[in-house]
C-alpha cells in the first residue's frame, strides 16, 4: 500500500509546492544573514563607534564573519534533529530563530546610547542567526532532492541555490528604497533598523509555507522501516568511507565555494566602496544587477549538471574564477575609478617610517590602539584606499611621501583617547589634502567610471560563482546515504561557507591594511579555490543522476 508520503509526491502539483516553499523559506533566512553583510560600513559607525574608521570597519567585518564562524555547530545541532526527528521539524525551527534574532536586531540600542552593550547584544543576535543559518541550507536542499526525479536534481535543487540571491536581492531592495525614502542621514541614525524589522512579515510567510509541507518521502521510509539512525555524528564521523566523503566534499567543492561566492557577493563590495571610492549607492545598484543576473544561472547550471555531470561544471567555475581574481579586479578599478588608477601609477604613496614600530592591525575586539606613527600612516591611507610602499627611515621619524612632498606624522603614543581620535583626524585631513593635490580623487566619479565594462567584468564572477554553486546542492546530496545525509552533508557546507567564505572580507580587508597593496587579500581566494580544483580534480567522483536509495 502506498505511503502517504508518496501519495504527496505523486500529485502533479507536489513538486512545485516543495521547491516554492523550501526556496521561499530558505530566501528569507538569506535575506536575514545578508541585511548585516550589505550595511557593514553603517554598523561599523552605529555600534563601533568608538573605534577609528578602519578597526570599526574590520571590526564590522569579523562580526559578519562571527555569524559564519558558528554555522558548523548550528549545522551539528540540527542535522541530528534532521536525521534523526525529520527535515520538516529541522528547517521549522531555523527559520522561526533565524527571523526572532534579525527582528531583535532593529530593536538594539547603539553604542552611543548604551555603550559596549548594543555590541554585545548584537555579538548574541549574530551567533544565532548563525546557528540558525548553519541548519537551515542542508535541510532544504536535502528535502527538495528527496522528492526531485533523479534525472532532474539538479535543476530542482538548482531554486535553493537561486533563493540566496532572491534573499540578498530582497535585502538590497529594501535598504535601496529606505535610503531613498528618507535619506541617508536619517537611514545612517535610525533607517538602518527597517530592514531588520521588515523579517517579521517574511518570517510568518515562511513559517506558513513551510508548516504545510510533508515530510520528506525518503525519511518517511525510512522511519516506516526502522532504519532512522540513532547516532548520526557517529555514523558520520567515525566511519572512514564517510569521513573520507565528508573532507572530498570540504576540500574538493566547499573551500571554493566559500572563497569565489563571498569574493563575489561581499568581498567586492568593500573592495568598490573602501578600496575604489563607489558610493554606497552606485555600489548597491551594482550589486543588485549581480543578484538579478544570477538567480536564473543556478537554476541553469543546475540544469546543465544534469546532462554533462556535476564535476564538469564545478570545476569549470573554479578555473574561470582562478583566470578572473588578479586581472579582472585590475580591470574592476581601471573601471571603477580610473582617477584613482592614474594617481597611484604616477605618483605612487611610500611609507617612510621605522617596520619595527608597524603593528598587524587587526582587532576586531576593538582593544587595541595602535598609537605608533607607522600604524596611523597606514590606517589613513587604508581608509582612504590609497596603496603603498613602506621604506626603511634613516632617522626617527615617520613620513607619507606623496610625490614630491612628504607629510610627517606624529606618534600617539601617551595620548589619551580623545587627544589620539583627534591626532588621527588631522592627520588624514592632512594625508587628503596633499592627495588631491597629486591628483588624487576624493572619490569615484561615476561619471568618468566606464560602467558597461565594470558590470560585464562584475558579470563575469557571477558567472564562476554560480557555475560552482548551481550544480552544489545535487552534488552534495548525491554523496552520502539517506540516514546521515543531513549531518554529513551540512558540516562540511557550512565550515567551508562559515569559515571559508565568512571570513573571507575580514581576512582579505586585514590582508590589504598590514600590506598596503589593495590587490593583496586576494590571494586568500585564490589559494581556497586552487586546493579544491586540485583535489575535485584527483578525488570527486561523478553522481549526476544517481539513484539515492543506492548511495
Amino acid at each position: 500500500m502506498a505511503t502517504i508520503a508518496e501519495h504527496e509526491r505523486d500529485k502533479p502539483w507536489s513538486m512545485a509546492r516543495v521547491v516554492i516553499a523550501s526556496s521561499a523559506g530558505t530566501a528569507f533566512e538569506w535575506y536575514d544573514f545578508f541585511i548585516f553583510g550589505s550595511l557593514a560600513p553603517v554598523i561599523s559607525k552605529v555600534f563601533f563607534a568608538g573605534l577609528d574608521p578602519t578597526p570599526a570597519l574590520i571590526a564590522a567585518l569579523a562580526l559578519f564573519a562571527a555569524g559564519f564562524a558558528f554555522r558548523p555547530l548550528g549545522a551539528l545541532i540540527f542535522s541530528v534533529v534532521g536525521d534523526r526527528l525529520g527535515r520538516k521539524g529541522a528547517f521549522l525551527i531555523t527559520v522561526s530563530l533565524m527571523g526572532a534574532s534579525t527582528f531583535l536586531i532593529g530593536f538594539l540600542p547603539t553604542y552611543a546610547q548604551a555603550g559596549t552593550l548594543g555590541p554585545t547584544l548584537l555579538i548574541v543576535l549574530r551567533i544565532l542567526q548563525g546557528i540558525a543559518l548553519g541548519g537551515e541550507y542542508g535541510g532544504a536542499a536535502i528535502y527538495v532532492a528527496e522528492h526531485a526525479p533523479n534525472a532532474r536534481r539538479g535543476a530542482s535543487t538548482g531554486w535553493i541555490q537561486s533563493s540566496a540571491s532572491f534573499g540578498l536581492l530582497a535585502a538590497l531592495l529594501v535598504i535601496v528604497a529606505t535610503r531613498n525614502a528618507i535619506g541617508e542621514d536619517a537611514f545612517a541614525i535610525w533607517g538602518w533598523r527597517v530592514p531588520f524589522l521588515v523579517s517579521a512579515v517574511l518570517l510568518a510567510v515562511s513559517v506558513w509555507m513551510r508548516a504545510k509541507l510533508a515530510e520528506s518521502p525518503h525519511f518517511a521510509k525510512l522511519q516506516e522501516e526502522g532504519e532512522v539512525t540513532t547516532m548520526p555524528l557517529r555514523e558520520s564521523f567515525a566511519r572512514w568511507r564517510n569521513v573520507k566523503k565528508v573532507l572530498i566534499a570540504f576540500f574538493g567543492i566547499m573551500c571554493a565555494q566559500g572563497a569565489v561566492w563571498y569574493f563575489t557577493f561581499f568581498y567586492l563590495q568593500v573592495f568598490l566602496e573602501k578600496s575604489l571610492g563607489i558610493p554606497a549607492a552606485t555600489k548597491d545598484l551594482l550589486l543588485i544587477v549581480m543578484t538579478v543576473v544570477s538567480a536564473p544561472l543556478y537554476v541553469f547550471f543546475g540544469w546543465l549538471s544534469d546532462r554533462v555531470g556535476r564535476k564538469f561544471v564545478m570545476v569549470g567555475g573554479m578555473l574561470l574564477a582562478l583566470v578572473l581574481y588578479f586581472p579582472a579586479s585590475h580591470w574592476i578599478a581601471a573601471a571603477a575609478n580610473p582617477a584613482l588608477v592614474e594617481a597611484q601609477r604616477n605618483t605612487p604613496v611610500i611609507v617612510v617610517t621605522d617596520p619595527r614600530t608597524c603593528s598587524v592591525q587587526f582587532d576586531p575586539v576593538g582593544t587595541a590602539r595602535f598609537t605608533s606613527a607607522c600604524d596611523i600612516a597606514k590606517s589613513a591611507l587604508v581608509t582612504k584606499g590609497i596603496s603603498f610602499t613602506t621604506r626603511m627611515a634613516t632617522d626617527n621619524a615617520t613620513r607619507v611621501v606623496i610625490g614630491t612632498e612628504a607629510v610627517p606624522i606624529q606618534s600617539g603614543d601617551g595620548l589619551g583617547s580623545a587627544e589620539l581620535k583627534a591626532l588621527k583626524a588631522r592627520t588624514g585631513d592632512a594625508l587628503s589634502t596633499e592627495l588631491v593635490a597629486a591628483g588624487y580623487p576624493k572619490s569615484a566619479d561615476p561619471a568618468q567610471a566606464n560602467m558597461t565594462l565594470l558590470i560585464v567584468i562584475l558579470i563575469a564572477f557571477v558567472v564562476a560563482a554560480t557555475a560552482l554553486y548551481g550544480p552544489q546542492a545535487a552534488a552534495l546530496v548525491e554523496m552520502f546515504p539517506t540516514r546521515i545525509r543531513y549531518t554529513a552533508m551540512s558540516f562540511p557546507y557550512h565550515v567551508g561557507t562559515g569559515w571559508v567564505g565568512g571570513f573571507l572580507p575580514v581576512t582579505s580587508f586585514a590582508i590589504v591594511a598590514i600590506t598596503g597593496n589593495i590587490y593583496a587579500g586576494l590571494w586568500y581566494s585564490v589559494l581556497f579555490t586552487g586546493i579544491s580544483v586540485v583535489v575535485s580534480l584527483l578525488f570527486l567522483k561523478e553522481t549526476a543522476g544517481r539513484r539515492l536509495e543506492e548511495v
